[in-house]
């Protein structure tokens, strides 16, 4: 997170799930033991200030949030530029998105903030609508499993909106001519300590062998990024949103570009109850008219993700 830079500093608290060669753990469950959502915590409204039953999609919503005229959606707030909070509002791709299915609903879009491993369960508890905050959907989560495969909870569904994985981040204009993980045998890189990104660099030392992948791992990834910068390693690895929101604000655009294609990509998804399926269809039914409508990709091109876009929307089709 770049504004609050880092993503996760675990490996185990790590949004995404990465997978193919490049994984190096396996996908995760959130596993609250309770309703976690912080007390106090900002809510911010997208979408409008008043439901409109004239809209395309009104109909096609549970009558109870057509009577509230607002579906309550949990985040975790801390990882731009997906959610973050600036000015003492939720701001983000996440919200941006959000508000392009509002129009299409006719109802607001209420982010609360709260903590990433209470977001599931604040959909088993009845606190959340839904929860949208750069989630994996992955088959444990729909299924309600822990990691060893227990059940632990009734499972939620996902309507998936964002495609994302890992990007190498390079100094501007790619001095070395990085492309793949495979370029960077015989070089030094930098990567914030304990994160899946270094596991996934380690990976590649192995199958670099006699040619050596030296790994500089830092307390921060502000501090990995600063060694690359300076020309001390030739690349970083991070989440694709958040490498590209690093492209586009660090020295005004400058300092960093993408290297390759992504690696490990999954699926991002909104959360909802399995006993909402009719939610579910029309957060369904409006992203599918935003992508239609243009509204989809001049949100994610405000946050330079647009490489992150789904061609449609989709239920459950995360691995």
């Amino acid at each position: 997170m770049t504004a609050s830079t880092t993503r996760r500093t675990t490996a185990a608290r790590s949004r995404i799930a990465a997978v193919g060669a490049i994984a190096v753990a396996g996908a995760l469950i959130l596993t609250g033991c309770g309703d976690q959502t912080d007390k106090g915590a900002s809510s911010t409204p997208s979408g409008g200030t008043s439901k409109d039953s004239s809209a395309p999609l009104f109909s096609a919503l549970p009558k109870k949030i057509q009577d509230a005229g607002v579906i309550k959606i949990g985040t975790d707030s801390a990882y731009a530029p997906m959610e973050f909070v600036e000015g003492g509002k939720i701001v983000g791709v996440d919200p941006d998105i959000a508000d392009a299915l509002a129009k299409q609903l006719g109802v607001k879009m209420q982010f609360t903030a709260g903590t990433f491993d209470g977001l599931i369960t604040s959909i088993y508890t009845g606190r959340e609508d839904a929860i949208m905050s750069s989630i994996t959907d992955n088959k444990q989560r729909q299924e309600g499993l822990d990691d060893k495969g227990q059940k632990i909870g009734k499972g939620i569904d996902f309507v998936d909106y964002f495609s994302s994985g890992l990007s190498l981040l390079v100094k501007k204009g790619n001095p070395e001519g990085i492309k793949s993980l495979d370029d960077l045998c015989g070089k030094t890189v930098a990567v914030q300590r304990g994160t899946t990104y270094e596991d996934a660099f380690k990976a590649q030392a192995e199958k670099c062998g006699d040619k050596k992948l030296t790994i500089q791992a830092f307390d921060t990834d502000a501090e990995a990024q600063t060694r690359v910068k300076a020309g001390g390693a030739v690349a970083d690895l991070n989440d694709y949103p958040v490498a590209a929101y690093t492209v586009k604000t660090s020295g005004g655009g400058n300092d960093f570009e993408i290297a390759g294609q992504q690696s490990g990509v999954g699926l991002f998804g909104i959360g909802v109850s399995k006993e909402n399926t009719q939610l579910r269809d029309a957060l369904k039914q409006a992203l599918d008219a935003a992508i239609k409508d243009g509204s989809y990709a001049k949100a994610l091109e405000k946050w330079n993700v647009q490489d992150s876009a789904v061609k449609s929307a989709t239920v459950n089709a995360g691995q």
